[in-house]
């Protein structure tokens, strides 16, 4: 017989980077959920510890030996605590993780996560970084975590482009795209519980050709019949890949009003040269025609997108090309960051820029799409959006959501309340976010 008195034990999960990994550790919440764990935000109370990595960071690795080392005070005085590492570093590094920190229990890939709970139950040493046959989605319970009106839903995982700079083919495996129907089917049990906003998915998301009725849907079909779910007031996607950007998809920018008019889209150099040396498959030409292909299909669409600075072989010229790719596409937002091999990539065999090479132009990048976020935020100010409140602010009477184009807005609203969708006017712009009042009527 259970003891009905006994407490809950206690999950802390401390997670690394992208929005993948923010969903990938809900879900793992949920699995330990089902075998009795509640998350906690005091690590110190925990009766787990679980750190779900990305490898897509600089020195990603360093990072979680580092996180390990500080937690080896909470092992000596808690030796039942379990330890467990997660994610892209896990598949990556696997026993080796346990061999360099011996306190670290399980060490589980992005593709085995559902089977957290059994490794967990079998007890001691546990390396899991199998690529499964089974769709771990089927083994994972019903979505309980929800953390507002907002909610990721993976459509698709893994990658077949081989970016010469990164791990995720090697992480994450072949592309791989869920059913339709289930996707479906998991956007209305969603809504049903009160998510106006899904955000699908996936490493390369619009690469998605999930089996469907009639045969696989692309994901412009799958956002088409998304829309149609009652109650689903916004659609978001990323991370995309410029080569997968089909004329379905940039229609549905057109003409899906739920599809909302934001777009990271990824381009990493505005370099020719550079960009064949990352594999990337594209040249700078033919990302700045399918700008304007995106652009006149919806013409108020915020753009973002990533840049690598100081990638191998990069010189001043290619390092100017990618500053003129971005003074021509005008980015409302962008992330960039100084090239860091990652061990395995094609790249990681090339000699590396000068640190101070790299640092110069990674801060005169930044400075140039900060200007250009800042400006895109000001354009903003007068303007009538729509912006779904997610909490309330820190102010009284304040009421804190996203723009459509994902701006982050700051409304005076009292009777304001979190799941609303309301209309304001922009009244002051910041670097990072907009303040606005309802509309009155």
């Amino acid at each position: 017989m259970t003891d009905s008195t006994a407490m809950p034990k206690k999950l802390f999960i401390k997670t690394y980077g992208c929005q993948m990994n923010v969903y990938d550790s809900e879900r793992m919440a949920e699995a330990m959920g089902a075998k009795g764990y509640v998350t906690t935000e005091v690590q110190e109370e925990a009766d787990m510890v679980l750190l779900n990595t990305c490898h897509i960071r600089e020195k990603a690795s360093e990072k979680l030996y580092s996180d390990l080392g500080r937690l080896r005070p909470l092992k000596a005085a808690n030796p039942d605590l379990k330890i467990g590492v997660a994610g892209c570093v896990a598949q990556a590094e696997g026993a080796e993780i346990l061999r360099r920190m011996p306190l670290v229990d399980l060490v589980v890939g992005p593709q085995s996560y559902h089977r957290l709970p059994e490794m967990v139950e079998a007890g001691g040493k546990v390396v899991d970084t199998d690529f499964p046959t089974e769709d771990k989605f089927d083994h994972l319970p019903a979505r309980k975590a929800l953390r507002g009106p907002t909610a990721f839903l993976t459509v698709q995982e893994g990658c077949d482009k081989f970016c010469a700079f990164c791990v995720v083919p090697y992480t994450r495996g072949a592309e791989v795209s869920r059913p339709a129907a289930r996707l479906l089917a998991e956007a209305r049990d969603l809504v049903s519980r009160g998510v106006r906003e899904i955000t699908l998915l996936g490493q390369n998301v619009n690469a998605y050709h999930g089996a469907g009725e009639g045969g696989d849907w692309t994901l412009a079909r799958l956002v088409r019949e998304l829309a149609q779910v009652d109650g689903l007031e916004r659609i978001r996607y990323t991370t995309s890949h410029p080569n997968d950007m089909e004329d379905d998809l940039i229609a549905a920018h057109g003409d899906v009003p739920q599809l909302m008019p934001y777009l990271h889209l990824p381009v990493q150099s505005g370099s020719d040269r550079i960009l064949k040396a990352m594999n990337r498959k594209h040249t700078a030409e033919q990302y700045l025609r399918l700008i304007e292909r995106i652009r006149a299909a919806r013409p108020d669409i915020l753009l973002s997108s990533d840049f690598i600075v100081g990638f191998p072989g990069e010189t001043d010229r290619d390092f100017e090309d990618t500053m003129d790719l971005i003074r021509t596409v005008g980015f409302g937002q962008a992330f960039s960051f100084k090239y860091s091999a990652r061990p395995g990539t094609p790249a990681a065999e090339k000699p590396e820029l000068p640190a101070e090479v790299a640092d110069a132009r990674l801060q005169t990048l930044q400075a140039l799409v900060t200007q250009q976020q800042r400006a895109a935020q000001d354009a903003m100010v007068g303007r009538e959006v729509g912006v779904l409140y997610e909490k309330a602010g820190r102010l009284p009477g304040q009421m804190v959501g996203k723009s459509d184009h994902l701006h982050a807005v700051h409304v005076a609203d009292p009777a304001g309340q979190v799941g609303q969708l309301v209309r304001v006017r922009v009244t002051a712009a910041s670097t990072n976010s907009l303040a606005a009042e309802p509309l009155l009527g």
